[in-house]
Order: structure tokens, then sequence, then C-alpha cells
């Protein structure tokens, strides 16, 4: 473990959620003093809050996780305060960064971001040749213009920010909410709720043909710490797996994982999202040596487990 973050203060936005919970414990782990708050100590789309935080944890590192975030439906319901809430909480939170001296600004991007036909591997190069998945773009947009910001903030006044752009994610602790769920916990939630009522089918959203990339979410925060220690450049760095599987293919396999024997119902008038999804990985490597080392099936089965636990829903030998 380094000792870069020893008696280091961090503040980690979104440091009680889903890949927050992770990474604060794996800095705490390496001596960082990490401080987290919940929305209702601290709203960040609030300036006055935002000044508030930097006066109360004075930190020197901030990893700014926070955000508005679900699946399509989500996306679809709430586009404009998905806008709003993400751009406006990065923006605060990295002017007063900058405002108060902060040594390193580690800015979380997303995959959303990227054009919605862009070529496979996705390359951090080809990060603006199109608009992104009409689906989620007002979110991706936000998220993207806080690239331009750190870039510009480096540029103008040095301030040392850094953008990463981490691929959908999956885990222990991720949201069981139907509503808001990313496709991994949802499939799984149905998957588990159909067998343990002996429904005979699951529905999901879309044809099945679309394809996603995904990391498990200790990889996520491992690769978030190794950028914070060793990544210094403007440029946008991806994380992921590389590893491409198709919605059909995913349902197949957490039907096998969780038990379900029932049949798998695809429903075409839901949109499919973005075609493909999968990432080129080669700068994480290569800048500051970060690779995914969890097997799918493994982080799969880990969030089942973990699922089957906080549902009561019996897990799978």
């Amino acid at each position: 473990m380094s000792t870069w973050w020893s008696g280091k203060r961090v503040t980690v936005t979104g440091g009680r959620g889903f890949l927050g919970s992770s990474l604060v414990q794996m800095i705490e782990e390496a001596g960082g003093r990490v401080a987290t708050f919940s929305s209702s100590e601290y709203n960040l789309t609030q300036q006055a809050d935002v000044a508030r935080m930097y006066h109360d944890q004075r930190p020197e590192i901030v990893i700014h996780l926070a955000a508005r975030v679900g699946g399509i439906g989500a996306n679809q319901d709430n586009p404009g305060s998905f806008f709003y809430e993400n751009a406006i909480m990065g923006i605060e939170v990295m002017e007063q960064a900058r405002q108060t001296g902060v040594s390193k600004f580690v800015q979380i991007g997303t995959v959303c971001a990227y054009p919605k036909f862009a070529r496979i591997p996705f390359s951090e190069d080809e990060l603006w040749n199109g608009y992104p998945e009409e689906t989620n773009a007002p979110y991706g947009l936000a998220k993207k213009m806080l690239l331009v910001q750190a870039q510009a903030y480096r540029q103008q006044y040095g301030f040392n920010a850094i953008y990463l752009l981490p691929v959908n994610l999956y885990g222990p602790g991720d949201s069981i909410d139907l509503r808001n769920s990313h496709v991994i916990p949802a499939l799984i939630r149905k998957c588990l709720e159909a067998k343990r009522a002996g429904a005979p089918t699951v529905d999901v959203w879309g044809t099945g043909s679309a394809t996603r990339e995904f990391l498990y979410v200790d990889d996520a925060a491992r690769g978030i710490v190794l950028a914070a220690e060793r990544y210094d450049k403007p440029d946008p760095v991806n994380l992921g797996s590389s590893e491409e599987i198709s919605i059909r293919d995913l349902v197949t396999l957490i039907a096998q994982l969780t038990g379900f024997k029932g049949e798998i119902v695809f429903d075409a008038t839901k949109p499919d999202g973005q075609p493909r999804r999968k990432l080129n990985v080669e700068r994480a490597m290569r800048e500051f040596g970060f690779t995914s080392e969890t097997p799918f099936q493994i982080g799969l089965k880990n969030t089942i487990d973990w699922f089957s636990r906080k549902t009561a829903v019996p897990s799978v030998a």
C-alpha cells in the first residue's frame, strides 16, 4: 500500500454511496484522513453549502464522486434535473477547490459522455466526435463539461485537476431501487424475486442486442486511488475492464447464477440505450498501472450473494 495518502486530508463527495464506500475504505487503509457527508449536511447544488463544506473540512485532496444518477428510465424522466444538478455540483465543487488551494482534484466523469456511435473500443481521443446517446445525453454532457472546466483551470490557474471516465459499475452495495438502479442490480432483483414468487417470466427492457462493459466496484475504487497518486495530466482516462457482453447474454448469465429457470421476455418497445460500450483502457495501464482484476462471473456472484442477504432472498448454492 502506498504511503502517498498518509496523513493527507481527503474529502470524498458521495463518499457514503456505492463507489464512495469502497474508495473511502481504501484511502483510510492507506493512511488518509477522509471526510464524507450526506446531502442533508451539505447540499452541493448550493454555493453557500459548498463553501461551508470547504471551511469545515479543509481538504488537501478532493475526489468528486457525488452525482444524480439512474438507469435509462430515470434519465428519461429527469433530463433537466439530471443536467442541472450534475453540472452545478461539479462546477461549484471544483471552483471552490481552486479558491481554497486544494492540491489535487479528481473529477469522476461517466461513460455516458461518449458519442452514441463511438468507434469500438472507445478511445479518450474520440470523446468529442459526436453527440451522446439521447436517453442519457443531458447527464453525460453535464459531466463532460467538468472535463472542460478541469482542463481550463489547469491552463489558466495551474490547478491540478484530473478527469476519469469509469464504465458501468457493479458490485455489492449498489442501488436496488428498480426506478433508479442500473442494469445489473435491476436484473438480479427481477430474477431473484421471480424465482422466490415462482413467476414464469422476467421482463427485460429493449431487444437484448445492446452490449455493455462492466467494472467491479472495488476495481474502480483502486483505479481512482492509483490515478490520484500517480496521474497529473489534463487528458481524460478511461477506467474499465475492456470486456463486452450483450444484455441478452448478461440476463442469461444472471438467470443461471440466481437459479431462475423461467422465460426471459424482451420488451422491444423500450429503448436499448447506447448500442455498444467497450473502452480502450491502455492509457490507464500506461499512465498509472491500472488494470481490472475481478473476473466478471466472480463479481456477479459476489453481487448476487450480497443482494440475497440484503433482500432476505435465499442465496444460490
